[in-house]
């Protein structure tokens, strides 16, 4: 994707000597992470590091117009939270560099160390420098840095750069990964907090682009009730996350909500995900006023006394794991088949959207993967209601797939208020303030079709040019749609396999019909059937081979 700014104000940069300018040595949220280089007059700032390889960082600089002829990547480095996505490659960047300063904030830099689980922890805890929260702290001369809450993860911040020249004052906000709202464990970015800074520069992340969630605690409520009705069907439940922010969120979820509180059940942790719980008990006084209420009264995580009982998974318990129902909360990399093992289940896999976990395509006990939400990030409305609190001059979007981030630049409502930028990888962006700025035309999202009335049908017609964006592929798996008014406008959705599983409606009943949507051999939307013409093709509910085998209990 092509950064938004003009040729002609590229060229008037060129001509001024821009003071802010941004290269992102990686935008995205696929496997490399967030590392972006900032240039505020003579200061040279690395946001975040999210990638282990760190030759770029070297290679890049003098390419890109920002290098020096300092023998460091940059002048200092700042965090903006502990996971990996933002952090893995500060160990390397501080082994190459030991001599380049890095700062976060407090809870930060004692979370950083579950990164590199496999080092001797004494060693890497001291390399991040704590800053403390909403105090304006000069790091450099005429260089001030302050850190504001963003949600999210405990210890995330948003930061706020200032560079003050004899002419003016420029100031950046980097939000990191940020949300509005308030979750278990983490209290929501305060919008109070950051209105009236005058931003010039406002760089953001794009994570979910234009979509709209639920309110969080609809999300919750979701999901523990799927959890409650597989528990009820006598199947276990295994929920893969990443060691930090998740499964804490989850485990939290899950000993205080409705469905569970006083249940006689047996919650499982596991691997790196304990391990963060342990990190999480060290950080109770940093954590909101009513986790820490509620951890006066009983523990926070570990509690066999109280049910549901929680417990970390030792070697010794794995022979009795699912062998009643239960609920295991593992590293989103292990293998999930030293849990779901013969004479355990059946299993309920949960996987978190937006989270890339591997699943095997079969195990040796009966296994079903399903899909849930629940964010740790701001959605479309509550990216674009920061954006228009925080009225900056440029907003540069990071941290998202294309085509998310193409629709978010693409929102009129943005384009004609700001300066819009998504830049590719090593792509200079310059950042004049003040000057005439030309804004170019918004990319191409919309799509013209026809409809045709043909008595009780209606057809829409759309161009097959739609089919290009890689968000077809999910919308048409079923061929089915969903239609709704939304004020004037009709809205297509498409339906899903497991949404046309778990309908309760009578329209998609299938336990009465031969169909791949009743064959036990149907698992994870895909035909496990050696001995069917659709094995291992991804099936529709209503298909049918002759190998068809009915449920023994449908009601499983």
């Amino acid at each position: 994707m092509r950064d938004n700014l003009s040729a002609s104000s590229r060229v008037d940069a060129a001509e001024a000597g821009s003071e802010l300018e941004c290269l992102p040595y990686s935008v995205q949220h696929d496997n490399e992470g967030v590392c972006l280089l900032v240039k505020m007059g003579p200061h040279r700032i690395l946001l975040d590091c999210g990638f282990e390889d760190i030759s770029s960082l070297a290679k890049g600089l003098t390419k890109s117009g920002l290098g020096t002829n300092s023998p460091l990547p940059a002048d200092l480095v700042l965090i903006s939270h502990a996971h990996p996505d933002h952090s893995k490659g500060l160990l390397a960047l501080h082994k190459a560099f030991p001599k380049l300063p890095i700062y976060g904030s407090e809870v930060t830099s004692k979370l950083l160390p579950l990164n590199w689980l496999d080092e001797d922890p004494e060693k890497i805890s001291q390399f991040c420098h704590a800053l403390p929260l909403r105090s304006p702290i000069e790091l450099q001369d005429g260089l001030v840095a302050e850190l504001f809450p963003a949600g999210h993860l405990p210890g995330a911040v948003a930061i706020l750069l200032t560079y003050t020249t004899k002419q003016r004052t420029y100031k950046l906000l980097y939000t990191g990964d940020f949300f509005l709202s308030n979750s278990r464990l983490v209290e929501g970015l305060r919008l109070e907090e950051l209105r009236g800074l005058d931003l010039d520069v406002l760089i953001i992340e794009g994570s979910y682009g234009t979509s709209r969630h639920p309110h969080r605690r609809n999300q919750e409520n979701q999901l523990a009730e799927r959890i409650n009705r597989a528990i009820a069907d006598h199947c276990s439940v295994i929920l893969p996350t990443p060691a930090l922010g998740l499964g804490q969120e989850l485990l939290m979820l899950l000993r205080s909500h409705h469905h569970f509180t006083g249940r006689d059940l047996d919650i499982w942790v596991d691997g790196a995900v304990a391990t963060g719980c342990d990190a999480y008990l060290e950080l109770l006084p940093h954590l909101p006023p009513s986790v820490q209420n509620f951890a006066r009264h009983q523990p926070l995580f570990w509690d066999e006394r109280v049910r549901p009982r929680v417990r970390r998974l030792q070697p010794e318990h794995r022979s009795t794991v699912g062998k009643s129902p239960c609920i295991v909360l593992t590293d989103s990399t292990s293998d999930l088949g030293k849990h779901c093992q013969l004479d355990t289940g059946p299993w309920l896999i949960l996987l978190p959207e937006k989270i890339d976990i591997k699943v095997n395509k079969e195990y040796l006990a009966p296994t079903t993967v399903e899909s849930y939400l629940l964010a740790q990030h701001s959605d479309g409305p509550g990216t674009t209601q920061l954006i228009h609190n925080l009225r900056p001059q440029h907003v540069i979007f990071v941290h998202g797939s294309p085509a998310y981030l193409a629709d978010l630049t693409s929102l009129e409502e943005l384009q004609n208020r700001y300066h819009v930028h998504s830049p590719a990888a090593d792509t200079l962006v310059e950042l004049p303030i003040g000057d005439t700025f030309l804004q170019p035309a918004a990319p191409e999202t919309n799509y013209e079709g026809e409809l045709t009335e043909l008595g009780t049908v209606i057809t829409i017609t759309l161009p097959n040019v739609i089919t290009a964006d890689p968000r077809w592929r999910q919308f048409a798996d079923t061929g089915l749609i969903e239609a709704r008014w939304q004020g004037e406008e009709l809205v297509l959705r498409g339906l899903s396999q497991r949404e046309l599983l778990n309908q309760n409606s009578d329209r998609y009943t299938w336990t009465d019909v031969d169909c791949c949507g009743t064959c036990r051999h149907q698992r994870g939307q895909r035909c496990w059937n050696p001995a069917s013409p659709l094995y291992n093709f991804k099936v529709t509910l209503e298909g049918y081979c002759p190998a068809f085998e009915g449920l023994s209990n449908p009601e499983s």
